[in-house]
């Protein structure tokens, strides 16, 4: 027998030729021709065993899955239910409940009327900040169809939409306040209601801004101060120079 030292390069890297071992009928050898690890066929022989133990293991785990969280049991809207007495999924509110923050017990504030009957008064202290918030919804709301002086000639009227009525007109002045309310609330004719825009405190100061703008149009000069009466009296001034070229 060679020793190692003796044998070729080949003879060392392939033991079985240089051994004449036959390797097609002999037994397989623990390490490959090349003494890298085992055969090329004992890797692929192992591949497969852990692909199919992955297999078997990922079908054991989707089998096994719950879908308790996605089939639970449980109503969609309107959804009919064969469990209630009347048929139906959703539950009726139990009774002389309110939800939190809804409670309208102020009949004048919430309706703009009193025991059925439209109130002539502001329910709270007007003041300048009112007239401001009143005036500031009123041109976001309001004036695209009554425009901003209250006339009914606002924007959307001159495209077609149906006029309203002149807050400047007999009877809309003799109105109580708490008609405009009730209109914004409600609706009114072509006029949709606007409670979903507009929040009741807003509603008031809408009204209250709509009487000053009828007060400003037909203010006689006995309801005027003594200062502003004054003034009345004054010729107008003349326009300055540079004003007066342009």
């Amino acid at each position: 027998m060679k020793s190692n030292r003796n044998l070729s390069r080949s003879e060392r890297l392939r033991p079985e030729r240089g051994d004449g071992v036959n390797r097609a009928g002999g037994a397989a050898p623990s390490e490959s021709a090349w003494g890298w690890g085992p055969t090329r066929i004992h890797k692929c022989r192992r591949s497969r065993v852990w692909l199919l133990a992955f297999a078997v293991g990922a079908l054991i785990s989707i089998s096994a899955c719950r879908q308790d969280m996605h089939n639970q049991p449980k109503y969609i809207p309107l959804r009919e239910s064969a469990f209630f007495r009347n048929g139906s999924s959703a539950r009726p509110l139990v009774e002389d409940t309110v939800a939190r923050g809804t409670l309208q017990e102020d009949e004048a504030f919430f309706t703009g009327k009193s025991f059925g009957a439209e109130v002539t008064t502001l329910p709270f202290p007007l003041t300048k900040e009112v007239l401001d918030r009143g005036e500031n919804r009123y041109n976001i709301f309001c004036s695209p169809c009554h425009d901003l002086a209250g006339t009914g000639q606002g924007m959307i009227v001159r495209r077609g939409y149906r006029q309203p009525p002149s807050f400047h007109s007999d009877r809309i002045r003799q109105a109580p306040i708490g008609h405009f309310f009730d209109v914004m609330t409600n609706g009114f004719g072509a006029m949709p209601d606007y409670r979903a825009q507009v929040a009741p405190r807003d509603r008031w100061a809408i009204a209250a801004y709509v009487r000053a703008l009828q007060l400003s149009q037909h203010a006689t000069a006995a309801e005027l101060s003594p200062d502003d009466r004054q003034k009345l009296a004054q010729p107008a001034s003349a326009p300055a120079e540079g004003a007066a070229k342009h």
